[in-house]
């Protein structure tokens, strides 16, 4: 059966990333670290080229390809949690010491990786009664951090 991961390009710190997820995000471990051959292009040889990690579930190839192409939010991990004390811990270490945060949920951690930082069933609050998910909706797009109680007390009206 074939084997479906995310790979991401990176500049040159896949293995900062991946170690600083190690340290983050529960569950997460870096499974491999392969250096640059000879005759690499754009990576000096010897140095960190490829670093796999699993992150939770969710297995990921970080490549470090020098500057040719940027990450951006047409990609992100989703990470589910139950509460708002997870969402806020959570929003908090994934955006220290120079991540950038953003709207309904999302932020891009000091690496640049987009991150979605969401209530499990979040789905639920986008189906259903059209009246209770455009309310959920409206307050969801006023959010940068997701607050939980605020979108049930607006999907609830």
């Amino acid at each position: 059966m074939p084997t479906v991961r995310a790979h991401l390009w990176m500049n040159d710190q896949a293995l900062d990333a991946a170690r600083f997820w190690e340290q983050t995000v529960p569950g997460t471990r870096v499974t491999s670290v392969t250096s640059a051959p000879p005759g690499t292009p754009g990576v000096a040889e010897g140095t960190v080229f490829v670093v796999e990690v699993q992150v939770g579930d969710v297995p990921v190839t970080l490549l470090n390809g020098g500057p040719v192409f940027a990450l951006d939010e047409a990609f992100s991990l989703l990470l589910e949690v139950e509460t708002q004390d997870e969402i806020d811990h959570f929003w908090e270490a994934l955006a220290a010491d120079g991540g950038q945060t953003g709207q309904c949920g999302w932020l891009k951690d000091r690496f640049g990786v987009s991150w979605q930082v969401v209530p499990t069933g979040m789905g639920e609050f986008m189906a259903g009664e059209p009246a209770a998910v455009g309310r959920a909706m409206a307050a969801l797009l006023q959010m940068t951090k997701i607050d939980l109680a605020g979108l049930r007390a607006a999907a609830a009206g």
